[in-house]
């Protein structure tokens, strides 16, 4: 095929060089990290190496982080495990959650729905209302996975302990786009994952504040700290280490080089008749979500993508079935228009010449578009 743009990495970010350099030589291992035979401690050793190097660059102990398969389980296990108390039986999470949080509305009525106003932003007022004694955890999504919003952690993390309540954030777009400290968060759970900044697919990880208590949603043999059960892949610890310190350690200069991308692109579509910018600051420097009146967004997204962009509707944990935006209509959007947006998101491969091949071939693409909604 012709050169391409993508313009996808908040749904994964293609796996770094130097992630595979990392992984390769570990991948024709032998020996389970459990058992105690000379190839188990080897496996041991890379795996607790592992844990150390991504502990480090979130700000917790090598204790504190529980390898997982990514971050809907991390979400699951956070949410899940700190619910039990009878005394406390409420949830309280924003109505701007990716769907590995939102969905627990459908397992129990005891949730409470922090809303946001028009730029995708909590309102903190509102949720002081919401929280109380009875509830157990407050969930807030750190960096939007679809807008790119940064949410006021601190400021809810301490509205949650006020209560009593523990906080956790989903911080799996917001690794390697904003500082990521479990300590000045204020955060007691911390979700993420490796694939979103250039890490193998297949694993992430839950930082637990030490001295909370959770409740494990599986069983077996209990071997991240008897709150996950099942072998922790090594090759991809190691991978998930290497993608992190990359991610942390020139985590500035990064986060500089994709906001002059994201600015870029923002001007650029400001220019172009009826459209809406979503992304509003405060913002993640790697995503824009931007509404196209007049057309469906799954007609826009294949015309971009015959031009060569590829681009996303939103989440991609929608089993490839588009709705409209939940977290647009949470926004006080129309269905119309939660139906007509799109999401730009940027990571290490991204280049102005992206830019500018989205600008080159957006107008036409959206002529057709409109067109054929007629």
């Amino acid at each position: 095929m012709d050169e391409r743009s993508y313009l996808d990495h908040a749904a994964g970010s293609p796996i770094l060089p130097e992630v595979l350099d990392a992984m390769l030589p570990v991948l024709s291992l032998a020996g389970n990290p459990n058992s105690t035979h000379a190839a188990g401690r080897r496996a041991r050793r890379l795996l607790e190496e592992s844990r150390e190097a991504i502990a480090e660059r979130v700000g917790a102990l090598p204790a504190e982080l529980i390898f997982t398969a990514g971050g809907t389980e991390s979400n699951n296990l956070a949410i899940l495990g700190a619910v039990g108390d009878p005394a406390r039986p409420r949830l309280a999470i924003s109505t701007v959650e990716h769907a590995s949080v939102a969905a627990v509305v459908e397992r129990s009525a005891e949730v409470d729905r922090l809303p946001v106003d028009a730029s995708g932003h909590l309102d903190v007022a509102a949720a002081e209302q919401l929280i109380t004694s009875a509830t157990a955890l407050v969930s807030v999504i750190w960096v939007n996975n679809e807008t790119g919003a940064i949410q006021p952690i601190s400021a809810v993390a301490e509205l949650a302990h006020r209560h009593g309540a523990l906080f956790h954030a989903d911080a799996v777009a917001a690794l390697g786009h904003v500082e990521i400290g479990l300590a000045g968060s204020g955060a007691d759970l911390i979700s993420l994952s490796a694939h979103k900044v250039g890490g193998p697919v297949g694993i992430g990880a839950l930082v637990v504040r030490r001295g909370v208590r959770l409740r494990p949603v599986g069983f077996g043999g209990g071997q991240e700290a008897r709150l996950r059960s099942g072998t922790v892949p090594v090759a991809l610890a190691v991978g998930f280490a290497a993608a992190v310190r990359l991610a942390v350690d020139h985590l500035e200069a990064e986060v500089e080089r994709l906001r002059g991308l994201r600015d870029q692109l923002i001007a650029e579509l400001a220019r172009l008749p009826q459209v809406r910018i979503n992304t509003v600051e405060p913002a993640g420097p790697a995503i824009v979500n931007a509404t196209f009146s007049g057309t469906r967004a799954d007609d826009l997204l294949l015309l971009l993508d015959g031009a060569g962009v590829e681009a996303s509707t939103g989440s991609a944990c929608s089993a490839g079935v588009h709705q409209p935006s939940e977290v647009l209509l949470a926004m006080g959007r129309s269905q119309d228009d939660a139906s007509a947006s799109l999401r730009f998101s940027f990571g290490p491969s991204t280049t102005s010449t992206d830019i500018e091949r989205v600008v080159a071939v957006l107008p036409t693409a959206l002529a057709r578009a409109r067109r054929a909604l007629g």
